[in-house]
């Protein structure tokens, strides 16, 4: 089966930018505005990734995976009703608020949903800082009078991480990305955000955003002090049971497929350029879903991919 790529869906966020038209010689709907996420692959009842060209042109992402599962996903998924994967581009150009996601045993008694995700830092300026986790000895007690005095900040792990490296993000785990980078954002199919804390600043509309301090209190996990970025193990940056994520480095000539011959995989360009059996190419800031059975892709350059995966 051919290669399915589907049309962006562009986020205007406060803390966004023009990187995504600068990078990637995208066209982003309004030449004014900062646009923080470009939402890839998403299955959601109000967000709809959607099949820009061949076969299947105009289907939606749901549609694929509600009525065409086993012949372009493989066999062997559960009856889930949506696709459990979710893929962004992150374009910070300012701090992005402090904030937490539900874990799964607290998530329904706080109305959302649970959210486990990685970051994978494409670019970034020198000096950029991610916020995660607490610095060492940071209590809740300690915390929740930093939220009384807007300190919240000072209590926050800081992270100068390099382009190419990459982060695991657990349900539970405080964090921010800073001002000044470009990342690909693998998740749970969710959107549920508790922001606990937003550098006081305002909104898009002129107003504060909503903060969800109740919410995060009980989400945050207090014992989870001053983690690193993650080592690569081999190809792989991520496993958990809501996706698999691995690096892969081709050089001119070599080809990349699924991992199995009966499942699909999603591909993500983050360096070179990709061509397919048909001649299609897909450069860099493409996302690609090969289908179960897909043809090899190409590197037409020393290329380095992003290879997602459901756990088998």
């Amino acid at each position: 089966m051919e290669p399915i790529t589907f049309k962006p869906l562009y986020m205007q966020r406060v803390w966004g930018g023009r990187e995504l038209e600068r990078v990637y010689a995208r066209h982003l709907p309004d030449p004014a505005q900062p646009y923080g996420e470009s939402w890839e692959i998403v299955d959601r009842e109000n967000e709809q990734s959607v099949v820009d060209q061949g076969t299947y042109h105009d289907s939606t992402l749901h549609d694929l995976w509600m009525n065409h599962r086993e012949e372009i996903f493989g066999e062997g998924f559960s009856d889930q009703p949506r696709f459990p994967i979710l893929i962004k581009v992150l374009d910070a150009r300012d701090d992005l608020s402090i904030q937490v996601h539900p874990p799964a045993h607290l998530a329904a008694s706080l109305s959302g949903e649970p959210k486990t995700e990685m970051w994978y830092i494409a670019d970034c300026d020198p000096g950029a800082k991610l916020y995660v986790g607490l610095k060492n000895g940071i209590t809740r007690a300690d915390f929740e009078k930093s939220i009384a005095d807007g300190t919240v900040a000072d209590c926050v792990h800081a992270i100068t991480p390099q382009p190419g490296e990459s982060i695991f993000i657990p349900s539970g785990r405080l964090h921010a990305i800073g001002a000044g980078f470009l990342i690909h954002e693998i998740q749970q199919n969710s959107d549920t955000t508790y922001r606990v804390f937003d550098w006081n600043r305002l909104g898009l509309d002129g107003n504060p955003r909503e903060l969800h301090v109740g919410e995060s209190l009980a989400s945050i996990d207090f014992q989870d002090f001053e983690p690193g970025m993650d080592p690569p193990v081999g190809d792989n940056l991520a496993s958990c049971d809501y996706f698999k994520t691995d690096r892969k480095s081709l050089e001119l000539g070599q080809t990349i497929t699924n991992p199995r011959d009966d499942r699909f995989s999603i591909l993500c360009v983050v360096e070179g350029l990709l061509e397919s059996d048909g001649g299609t190419r897909f450069e860099k800031g493409r996302f690609i879903l090969l289908p179960r059975d897909g043809a090899p892709l190409t590197a037409l350059e020393d290329s380095t991919i992003l290879q997602v995966t459901l756990p088998m």
